[in-house]
């Protein structure tokens, strides 16, 4: 009788450990779209493409994420090859701005992603639209709508000519939410090669002030100044605040060669660079 009790409880906790293994194996994957809100949906004759951002899309640095659904089943295409187009229509020209290539998310999942650089906000008379181009199992879809991008309340984009005479584009992208802290900081700069194409300019060094105005013009400590870690990246320095409150990021652009490309350095008697972000927080 002891046996056949210990047999019994054997197979008890075997069932146990294979529920528990099969239960494990059927969790649920994590959800792609934590974090991240809807914003825009174009549809064509098969699909229906679904636009994502983390945070409100509007003048400067924006990550958007695509999804492209199948109208005729619903189901989510995870094999597509996409590329995309931002343009502004002006009254007199047309013109582009800095852009990623879209790339997978994860390989298994149905996000596509990358960052676009409106450089400019709309106005009652000029626009932007995004042209989505892509392949799936071979055959050719294209897909454009107008986007929304406002002004943004907070200097995030600048866009000047260098003193070199070549434009530049150079954009704030991360952090989204700022700490009092020493923030890791993203930065993209980009060079205007023609209308439509705004390469990311390599090997050049972006100088980090960080200033509070209201406080004396006090600037803080343990910065490192932006640099790439690899050719065609964006570029990544440290940005420490001290307390919460407006803050001016007062910025030096500097070429390879130690050329100042924009900015000025901050002394008793420049107490702001021509080149900076700004924000509150």
């Amino acid at each position: 009788m002891k046996r056949i009790i210990k047999n019994i409880l054997a197979m008890i906790a075997l069932g146990t450990v294979l529920t528990s293994c099969s239960s494990n194996e059927d969790t649920p994957a994590t959800d792609e779209l934590a974090g991240i809100n809807k914003f825009k949906e174009i549809v064509n004759d098969t699909h229906t493409i679904e636009l994502y951002s983390h945070m409100t899309v509007e003048q400067g640095y924006n990550e958007i994420k695509i999804r492209i659904k199948d109208n005729a089943n619903s189901n989510y295409v995870k094999n597509a090859e996409v590329s995309w187009t931002p343009l502004m229509h002006m009254s007199m020209m047309t013109h582009s701005c800095p852009k990623s290539a879209v790339e997978k998310v994860t390989p298994n999942g149905t996000l596509y992603e990358g960052y676009i650089v409106f450089q400019m906000p709309q106005n009652d008379m000029e626009y932007w639209d995004l042209k989505i181009d892509y392949t799936i199992n071979g055959t050719s879809y294209t897909a454009t709508t107008t986007i929304d991008v406002p002004e943004s309340t907070e200097r995030r984009v600048n866009t000047f000519t260098g003193s070199d005479g070549e434009k530049y584009i150079v954009a704030y992208a991360e952090p989204h939410h700022p700490k009092v802290s020493v923030n890791d900081m993203i930065v993209g700069i980009f060079k205007m090669q023609d209308m439509m194409h705004f390469p990311v300019v390599d090997g050049y060094t972006l100088k980090i002030d960080p200033r509070m105005p209201s406080m004396g013009n006090h600037g803080s400590p343990n910065n490192v100044d932006a640099v790439q870690q690899k050719a065609g990246e964006l570029y990544t320095g440290k940005m420490a605040l001290t307390m919460t409150g407006y803050w001016k990021i007062n910025l030096q652009l500097v070429k390879p060669d130690g050329t100042v490309v924009k900015g000025e350095s901050i002394t008793d008697s420049v107490t702001e660079s021509s080149l900076y972000f700004d924000f509150e927080f």
